[in-house]
């Protein structure tokens, strides 16, 4: 995952093959107006259970969270914490 000042990014990486297997970013909320709103929080964990949501549809429902050397507090939480609320296991 990846976070700017203005949005938030998350991908599922299959680190044994080198490759991505789903890539999605806040623009996609911000693209659905009833889905999107909110602060940057409340869209952070929109986005969790949108890649939980996503990844269970590929078939993934265990993933190792990387933080990308951010600490684990605010919008990486609410990230978490989201695609943990859309069932994929950490």
């Amino acid at each position: 995952m990846f976070r700017s000042n203005r949005y938030i990014f998350a991908q599922l990486i299959d680190d044994s093959k080198g490759h991505t297997i789903l890539g999605i970013s806040e623009k996609e909320i911000d693209k659905n107006p009833p889905a999107g709103g909110g602060n940057k929080t409340d869209r952070a964990r929109k986005l969790g259970i949108l890649l939980a949501k996503k990844g269970l549809s590929k078939k993934i429902k265990a993933v190792v969270f990387d933080r990308g050397g951010f600490k684990y507090h605010g919008r990486i939480k609410a990230l978490a914490e989201g695609a943990r609320e859309g069932g994929l296991k950490f």
